[in-house]
């Protein structure tokens, strides 16, 4: 029987396992090449998998909302029609949690600096699986917390469920602490539990709640682990881009009709930037430790609003090779499918550099966090018509110009703030200086 492996895919930079939405297919059914098996989600994007085979599906390994590393096999496809039976996912393994720590086992040890005995007695190291360690992670459950928790699957690891119910028997002990708390003077008010964060908050007045959605959960997660990795600063310049937006006006009709796309301010902006990294490469660079690590290719983000109003990052890879046209076939191509939640897991990846346009919704200027493992990222706010002097032959004298605020966050562990404000400025005199009579 001829059996072909289906792989957990790599998913770009930095993204170590991925979580299962949907299975389109169950085992028995027939696949094609490139048909969509299943759904998965990463702390960046949802995306679907593809079948990299023709044939029968033989066997489904993981289950929906497994939390699955990179490279592990999710799925086994029978290319030669030999199907084999089974009734549903389930009976694969025969629970999830069972199935997610055996897999696992060998590849997520934790081991406390004294050994400590399983609950059958053995001693040795303890595995968990991806799956505890991140809920124990997202908990703010310690290593030597988890140690203390009983175990009921093999040799005592803790399972998923085990995890869970700690969770509740805490948060449901906390509550009662609460309620024993409000109703006894204060002079007999007990000392505050470990873990106060379980107790749920009391709200007074007309108030909604409403619970964070698993990609705002994400990016919550990632700009608190920004600002603490990285050492924030944050310069800003003046620009004026009356020459940018005459050209512009006068040439997008033209645009549209040549290239059948609607040329925004988003390329020209890139394009100025791409100039500027080529002259100071550093601030295309990211910090690994000790290490500078500068890379050669330009890889500009471009932060996206979502209809759900959340933001994606789409990268445009290799942007320093394209022109003004390529680029804004790119940016257009990856802001459509942002929007339509088509984005692929190799569109958000690699970036090495990310531009963020606030004036988008109105705001003059901003500060923006990194977005890691950059090292700075440059916000470009609303073009207003501004009375500003200028000087001229004649001497100065006062226009009406179009004038726009440039921001550029930076990482201030490899990033000084002259090389930060030099930079910024580069951007800013691209702008200013942009050539008026140029063609597309």
């Amino acid at each position: 029987m001829s059996t072909v492996d289906l792989i957990m895919p790599k998913l770009g930079e930095s993204i170590m396992e991925a979580t299962i939405l949907k299975w389109h297919k169950k085992p028995g059914d027939k696949v094609e090449l490139d048909e969509t098996l299943l759904d998965i989600a990463t702390d960046k994007v949802d995306s679907e998998v593809p079948s990299t085979a023709e044939g029968t599906i033989s066997e489904i390994l993981y289950n929906v909302n497994d939390v699955v590393p990179i490279g592990k096999v999710i799925a086994r496809i029978n290319t030669d029609g030999n199907v084999l039976q089974t009734d549903s996912t389930h009976q694969q393994s025969s629970t999830a949690d069972e199935h997610e720590e055996a897999e696992v086992m060998e590849e997520v040890p934790y081991q406390p600096e004294e050994k400590r005995s399983t609950s059958n007695g053995s001693s040795g190291i303890r595995f968990y699986s991806p799956l505890v360690l991140n809920i124990a992670s997202s908990e703010g459950i310690s290593m030597s917390e988890l140690e203390n928790i009983e175990g009921t699957g093999q040799d005592g690891r803790v399972s998923k469920k085990d995890i869970l119910a700690y969770l509740e028997k805490h948060k449901n002990s906390s509550v009662k602490e609460e309620v024993q708390t409000k109703s006894q003077p204060a002079h007999n008010v007990p000392a505050t539990t470990e873990r106060q964060e379980y107790s749920p908050t009391l709200y007074s007045g007309n108030v909604e709640i409403i619970e964070m959605d698993r990609m705002r959960k994400m990016i919550a997660k990632h700009m608190v682990d920004s600002k603490n990795i990285s050492a924030h600063v944050t310069s800003f310049s003046e620009c004026d881009v009356t020459n940018l937006v005459l050209w512009r006006e006068k040439n997008k009709k033209e645009f549209e009709k040549r290239e059948g796309e609607k040329i925004t301010y988003t390329p020209l902006f890139i394009e100025a930037i791409i100039k500027c990294i080529k002259k100071y490469p550093i601030i295309n660079s990211s910090v690994d430790v000790d290490r500078i690590i500068i890379k050669k290719d330009i890889n500009i983000g471009m932060a996206t609003a979502m209809p759900s109003g959340n933001l994606i990052v789409p990268v445009i890879k290799n942007a320093d090779q394209l022109n003004l046209t390529g680029l804004t076939k790119q940016v257009n191509s990856l802001a459509n499918a942002a929007r339509n939640n088509k984005l692929r897991p190799d569109d958000t990846a690699d970036g090495t550099f990310t531009l963020t346009n606030v004036g988008t919704f109105g705001s003059i200027m901003g500060t923006p966090i990194i977005n890691q493992p950059q090292v700075a990222i440059l916000a470009v706010g609303a073009i207003k018509k501004r009375p500003v002097v200028i000087e001229t032959e004649q001497g100065d004298s006062i226009a009406i110009r179009h004038m726009m605020y440039l921001s550029l966050s930076y990482d201030h562990r490899i990033v000084d703030g002259a090389l930060g404000s030099t930079f910024l400025n580069a951007v800013a005199n691209e702008l200013e200086n942009f050539d008026g009579k140029r063609g597309f």
